[in-house]
């Protein structure tokens, strides 16, 4: 009630236009944004190609900003919160796979009239990738002696994904949490008692599971990825100087957690 029992106040407004504090485009800061996509010629579908890239690098920011949270609630002993988590890494990286489908709408005479623009520029040189395989497992410190194009901040990001450790230390965390053993020598043993004893374990399993997930559809971004490029240029070497689909088809055996694909053979 107001003051002399008349009817309360109205609170101030804090949406809508009278609220007028921020704008949808200021929130965003969709000038900047939108002022990133600089083609370097006039072939129709560069923009195309850019967006395409500039969206996937959003989408790695986000993918590592989820998988480091995932990754402290492991530790954390929050193994329910990591499973939340992954469940919007699995949808960020189903959205990966599927954008391929757009890209692919250029064909390779479109891509042929600016890929020579592009070059020594590849996507082997997308620093925020390294880090999310760092970050999953795949740690290769070569990587920093063949990023000549990054920047001291950028080589400093991946010398601490090195040094960090990565989901799979943090799932082995959590089950030396649970009692189990972790040691090299028991490790599978441990994963066994955990797939054959779900009443006890079953938010591990699912666990793993989720990480398996991640595994699984980071692969399948890699295979749908080379049947793009190979669609697109055939057999002939990347802009960046590797040798193009062999390079990346070789790269569409590797697994961030060889232990839970071993797992089903014990089973």
């Amino acid at each position: 009630m107001g003051i002399d029992g008349d009817a309360p106040s109205p609170p101030d407004r804090q949406f809508g236009e009278e609220g007028g504090r921020l704008s949808y485009g200021g929130y965003l800061r969709l000038p900047a944004l939108l002022d990133q996509q600089r083609p370097q010629s006039e072939a129709p579908d560069e923009l195309l190609f850019i967006t395409i890239h500039q969206v996937y690098e959003l989408w790695f920011k986000l993918l590592l900003h989820e998988l480091e949270a995932a990754r402290a609630a492991m530790f954390g002993g929050e193994l329910w919160q990591a499973r939340h988590l992954f469940q919007r890494v699995h949808a960020v990286e189903r959205v990966l796979i599927e954008q391929v489908d757009v890209l692919e709408t250029m064909t390779p005479q479109d891509f042929l009239a600016f890929r020579a623009k592009l070059s020594p520029a590849s996507g082997f040189q997308s620093v925020q990738f390294r880090e999310l395989e760092f970050l999953s497992g795949l740690k290769d410190e070569r990587y920093l002696t063949s990023f000549r194009h990054a920047d001291e901040a950028e080589l400093a990001r991946l010398r601490r994904r090195l040094a960090e450790p990565t989901l799979w230390d943090a799932y082995v965390a959590a089950l030396a949490q649970r009692g189990l053993p972790v040691s090299d020598d028991e490790i599978m043993a441990s994963l066994l008692a955990v797939a054959r004893d779900r009443r006890s374990h079953d938010d591990l399993w699912q666990l793993a599971e989720d990480l398996l997930t991640h595994d699984e559809t980071a692969a399948l971004w890699r295979m749908r990825h080379v049947q793009m490029v190979e669609r697109q240029i055939g057999t002939k070497s990347g802009t960046g100087g590797s040798t193009g689909a062999p390079y990346l088809r070789g790269r569409t055996r590797l697994h961030y957690f060889p232990l839970l694909w071993e797992l089903r053979a014990w089973l």
